[in-house]
């Protein structure tokens, strides 16, 4: 009986380390886990989803792999305000066929920044905002941000919005739902203010200063026209005086 007990004790224990072997084993011939995939600004909308406006304008204006080289190949990151379906459906009809392709990328590339920038790090920016559509300046692509507590306040002049939500964030890329479209001033705002002329050098004041003395120079012209008027007078009276005393 003892050695039937001992038997299956054995028995048991045998059991227990081929299944632990088996384990150990297979644990170290499965392979380890890749790194990472770099990231893909494409993928992270279309898993998001409502994006599929914003995806198609970023395959037309090739945008998307701009992005996806400039995360992969710089340390600055990048941030994305990305309007939804929602929001470009509010657009008046035709609004996006209306343009032409550049002005189609420089409407995309207003909504991205080169740099990241985190919900906090709002409050903190420098306005206006520069967007990789480039230039800032009034009447062409100024981008505001203020917050007010939590909430994140965007203006560009012809539109004002706030930031919905975080799609994304890693550090390096932020992404966020934005529920109008970002309109610049360059494409969507009123023109630009006309110019002021600019003010007369001391050039053209001295111009039109010969100018204006011409009228004296002909005033003294007049005169010298009327004094040998009268001269020409008096000698005519003076030889009809003398034919006259002549003659008697």
């Amino acid at each position: 009986m003892a050695s039937h007990f001992l038997s299956s004790q054995f028995f048991l224990l045998l059991t227990i380390i081929l299944h632990c072997t088996t384990t150990t084993v297979a644990q170290s011939l499965a392979p380890a886990p890749g790194p990472p995939g770099p990231t893909n600004i494409t993928k992270i909308l279309e898993k998001a989803g409502q994006f599929t406006t914003l995806l198609r304008l970023f395959d037309i204006t090739k945008v998307g792999d701009q992005i996806n080289t400039q995360l992969n190949n710089s340390k600055q990151g990048m941030t994305v305000f990305a309007p939804t379906d929602n929001a470009f459906s509010s657009l008046s009809a035709g609004t996006l066929n209306s343009l032409s392709d550049q002005q189609k990328d420089e409407l995309v590339q207003f909504h991205v920044i080169p740099t990241f920038i985190s919900m906090s790090q709002f409050q903190t920016v420098s306005n206006p905002l520069r967007t990789q559509a480039g230039d800032s300046a009034p009447y062409k692509f100024p981008l505001d941000i203020t917050t007010s507590g939590n909430q994140v306040n965007l203006t560009t002049g012809v539109v004002s919005t706030t930031v919905a939500n975080a799609i994304y964030t890693d550090g390096s890329l932020a992404v966020y739902q934005v529920d109008k479209v970002l309109l610049p001033m360059s494409l969507f705002g009123p023109p630009a203010p006309a110019t002021a002329p600019a003010p007369e050098s001391g050039k053209d004041k001295k111009e039109g200063g010969d100018d204006g003395g011409q009228s004296p120079s002909g005033s003294a012209n007049s005169s010298d026209a009327v004094d040998l008027r009268g001269e020409l007078h008096g000698l005519m009276v003076g030889v009809i005086a003398f034919i006259a005393v002549f003659c008697l």
